[in-house]
């Protein structure tokens, strides 16, 4: 049974920092591509970050650029998200998402930028 499960949202003030996690199982983790999406209310889903299955391409949403970083660690089977100078945009559902020739989908972690 291939489970994706996002953790580490919350609510944090503006300005401040957070880092998600993505434990994958069921499936060969290192063989995937792994990214990071959001949505928030009323919006499309939108591609946050993605990285390579050997972690040498990473992308970014160009509204994260700069102050988001992905990183994954095979050995653990685990993809993160560390996110820095958080904005109120920000706040959105977190979904992981694991691709190859087909992908699989969290549940989703929400991310609450608020004072």
């Amino acid at each position: 049974q291939v489970q994706l499960v996002e953790s580490g949202g919350g609510l944090v003030q503006p300005g401040g920092s957070l880092r998600l996690s993505c434990a994958g199982s069921g499936f060969i983790f290192s063989d995937y591509a792994m990214s990071w999406y959001r949505q928030a209310p009323g919006k499309e889903r939108e591609l946050v970050a993605g990285i390579s299955s050997d972690s040498i391409i990473t992308q970014y949403g160009d509204s994260v650029r700069g102050r988001f970083t992905i990183s994954r660690d095979n050995a653990k089977n685990t993809v993160y998200l560390l996110m820095n100078s958080l904005k109120p945009d920000d706040t959105a559902v977190y979904y992981c998402n694991a691709r190859r020739s087909i992908e699989y989908w969290g549940q989703g972690t929400q991310v609450t930028v608020s004072s």
